[in-house]
């Protein structure tokens, strides 16, 4: 009998690959439900959900096989994808976009934690 390998991932990276997820949906205007969506995906989707992996990859520190756990993906998939998210960067609009994304993503990281009430 053959299992897949997998890692269980914290709700604490669902959530932070959520974060990513969502703020490159606002520049991209693809939606977070496309970005996770299993198949093939459209340009438009793959490029914003590479440039989400990164964020994570960059952003917080994750190593590759993290980022891949944290959205559902190969270790393989999530590094072609951070390496074409890197090349991307030649571009100035996507360069200045993940700089921004980046500062935002360590501003709210090192942001003091907070218990909601009831």
């Amino acid at each position: 009998m053959t299992e897949t390998y997998r890692v269980a991932v914290t709700e604490g990276d669902r959530i932070s690959a959520g974060l990513a997820m969502h703020m490159l949906a606002v520049p991209t205007g693809v939606p977070v439900e496309a970005m996770v969506s299993s198949g093939r995906l459209s340009p438009s989707v793959r490029t914003a959900r590479r440039l989400a992996m990164y964020l994570a990859h960059i952003g917080f520190g994750w190593p590759l096989e993290r980022v891949a756990h944290a959205f559902g993906v190969n270790r393989a998939t999530a590094g072609s994808g951070c390496r074409w998210a890197e090349d991307a960067r030649d571009d100035p609009r996507i360069d200045r976009l993940m700089d921004r994304l980046e500062t935002a993503v360590r501003d709210i990281c090192d942001a003091p934690g907070l218990e909601p009430r009831a």
